[in-house]
């Protein structure tokens, strides 16, 4: 019964972004005060989902839940620009980005409960698969450390599929190139939730809530990319741990939500805070001094 209500209120939810797709391509596209109002209006809708959870399944699983959503909104701010540079090189117009990047969650929601559905799988029937996913999170966040200051790799991959995807119209194109870019992306985001916990249903609920604020987030991520210049090594760092994390749990046991939650809080809080104060050194030695 809770995957029937949970398919149907995305199902309603998607249906309600469509319709705001379709009203911003008769305009200019989503403005900033929009895109920004929208991103909270999905943060509510996402956290008043977790308060049912906490309702109605406990809340191991709504912290379960919180942690897991967590996770993925953030890695979500790194992956959508990536989405920028898709549309902006495939020339799509500002009025239709909203359109084709929901059309985009839609099959990256259908594509990422198969691969949810495979990795819970497989953790539940050989946990050895849980050293091999929790090495691959080391490896990305070793990655995603080096090149924390730069953008050359997700360019050359944009520019890579842009050429292995002739043939079709545009926008086809366009919203190909976003399910295959969510397809590599989902090799690191599934195995971090299932180091959480390997309940398909939270598994996939976090993912698809994180998703469905993605739209607007797209519009606000120039200005957030340029402000949060130390969210990607908090992200690296994030992933090591959880790597680390999921692993010591084969060996000595999980750890709840309750130590899950804050430590993840706590690394990406530390990387927006050290972010945030750098910003504002940054404006202080831009000013003009006054004699």
């Amino acid at each position: 019964m809770k995957w029937i209500l949970l398919i149907a209120a995305l199902a309603v939810l998607l249906a309600f972004d469509l319709w705001l797709a379709r009203r911003e391509s008769r305009g200019a596209g989503m403005s900033v005060r929009k895109a920004t109002l929208h991103s909270v209006g999905w943060l509510t809708i996402a956290l008043a989902f977790g308060g049912v959870m906490l309702a109605l399944l406990g809340g191991r699983d709504a912290g379960l839940y919180f942690a897991g959503y967590l996770v993925e909104k953030s890695l979500s701010l790194d992956n959508v620009f990536v989405f920028l540079l898709i549309l902006t090189s495939f020339g799509i117009p500002e009025a239709q980005r909203h359109r084709l990047l929901t059309w985009g969650i839609v099959a990256a929601l259908v594509l990422r409960g198969v691969f949810i559905a495979v990795g819970a799988t497989a953790l539940h029937h050989a946990s050895w698969v849980s050293f091999i996913f929790a090495a691959l999170l080391v490896w990305t966040g070793w990655r995603m450390f080096q090149h924390r200051h730069d953008s050359a790799g997700e360019t050359a991959f944009v520019e890579r599929l842009k050429a292995r995807l002739p043939g079709m119209s545009v926008g086809t194109a366009a919203v190909a190139a976003l399910v295959i870019a969510d397809i590599v992306f989902a090799i690191d985001s599934v195995p971090s939730i299932l180091a959480i916990t390997d309940d398909a249903f939270i598994v996939f609920a976090a993912n698809a809530f994180a998703l469905l604020g993605l739209a607007p987030l797209f519009f606000l991520v120039a200005d957030l990319v340029e402000r949060l210049y130390y969210l990607k090594s908090a992200l690296a760092a994030l992933l090591v741990l959880i790597g680390i994390k999921m692993a010591a749990g084969e060996l000595w046991g999980k750890l709840g939500p309750e130590v899950s939650l804050p430590a993840i809080a706590l690394v990406l809080g530390t990387g927006v805070l050290a972010s945030l104060v750098r910003d504002r050194r940054l404006a202080r030695e831009a000013e003009p001094s006054v004699a």
